[in-house]
């Protein structure tokens, strides 16, 4: 069955819940880091699938990889966040066990998906 949306997509539906899962996260900062490291965090989050959806909604192949390469670097941005939190012990580790996993699927599929189009692009 062809691809009709990036909504078909498993990376966005993942990403989308990534998301979701980093704005509940994110409320539970100290008040000092609310509109900092948390605006932070969130505008991460939204540029994953943002960029997938995006992406594929664009004209050529290639432009769909240039923005899974800014959804994946936006994907380690965030796990890069969600470690620092953990080491500013603003979250436990079992708060954030499933984001992190979220990212490290989100990393693979978003690898994937940019091999896979980089192959048939000839």
């Amino acid at each position: 069955m062809p691809l009709r949306s990036f909504r078909d997509l498993i990376v966005w539906q993942k990403a989308m819940r990534l998301a979701r899962e980093t704005y509940c996260l994110v409320k539970l900062l100290p008040m000092e880091e609310r509109y900092a490291l948390s605006d932070q965090m969130r505008r991460a989050a939204v540029s994953i699938p943002s960029n997938i959806a995006e992406g594929q909604s664009r004209n050529t192949k290639k432009e769909f990889i240039q923005f899974l390469h800014i959804a994946k670097g936006s994907n380690s941005e965030l796990m890069t966040q969600f470690l620092l939190c953990l080491d500013f012990e603003y979250l436990k580790k079992e708060e954030i066990q499933k984001v992190m996993k979220l990212c490290t699927e989100i990393d693979g599929l978003l690898g994937g998906l940019i091999k896979s189009l980089k192959t048939n692009l000839v």
